[in-house]
């Protein structure tokens, strides 16, 4: 049987400065601010060989913010390019749609109910859903449920 693998949590300051760095570089990489592995590790100041040996053993840890889900329901205005505006506003702020459901309009005006997987490098929700309700034709927004 093979041994289980041991994970540790670790205060920034107890970490070694090329672990961080190779943080930094995967960070660098996901974001598109470097273009190749050896962009990011010449910016960082480490090398290739300590990017690989370690890349798929250090990672940024986020207390209650992966994998939280939450599902929002939207009374707006049937107008063209509404709906694409709230989406714009959810990509702006890096949530994940998971489900979007509008339903058929009555009297000109739309409920659109959205599920949206919260990241780490999601912005705040808050603030997400008070510019949601501020763009013009939107009547209010809710927060249905957080799992």
């Amino acid at each position: 049987m093979a041994e289980q693998e041991k994970l540790y949590v670790l205060t920034e300051k107890a970490v070694p400065e090329v672990l961080l760095k190779v943080v930094e570089a995967k960070r660098m990489i996901d974001s598109g601010r470097a273009d190749s592995v050896q962009e990011a590790t010449d910016l960082c100041g480490i090398s290739r060989s300590s990017f690989y040996k370690y890349k798929d053993d250090i990672f940024p840890f986020h207390d209650n913010s992966r994998g939280k889900t939450i599902t929002i329901v939207v009374q707006m205005n049937d107008e063209q390019g509404l709906l694409s505006d709230v989406l714009k506003i959810v990509a702006d702020f890096k949530a994940n749609i998971l489900t979007i459901h509008q339903s058929i309009p009555i009297n000109g005006i739309a409920s659109l109910t959205l599920s949206v997987d919260v990241l780490p490098e999601t912005g705040n929700i808050s603030e997400m859903m008070q510019l949601i309700e501020a763009e013009a034709g939107v009547h209010y927004v809710k927060i249905l449920a957080r799992e």
